[in-house]
């Protein structure tokens, strides 16, 4: 694959830490619909490198966090995992 296997994990995982929906998620980054977000979030579609940076803008992580799949996610001081 190309590295990113765990990123829609991880964009899960991120979405439901900070308690927003795929809509809100969408509206903030710049998307009129929340499809596009959705099929990255169940790996059906790989983001764009400007989706990435806007994602680790949002957030406040790394790019390195979310793209390589060795990395756990940290904000603050917890390890953010997707309970799914």
């Amino acid at each position: 694959m190309d590295g990113l296997e765990r990123f829609g994990e991880k964009l899960r995982a991120l979405r439901k830490h900070h308690n927003v929906t795929l809509h809100w998620l969408a509206t903030q980054l710049g998307y009129t619909s929340h499809s596009y977000i959705s099929e990255i979030e169940s790996g059906q579609k790989s983001p764009t490198v400007a989706f990435v940076l806007k994602v680790s803008y949002l957030f406040g992580v790394t790019t390195d966090q979310l793209l390589r799949d060795e990395l756990e996610l940290e904000v603050g001081d917890s390890q953010i995992r997707d309970s799914q």
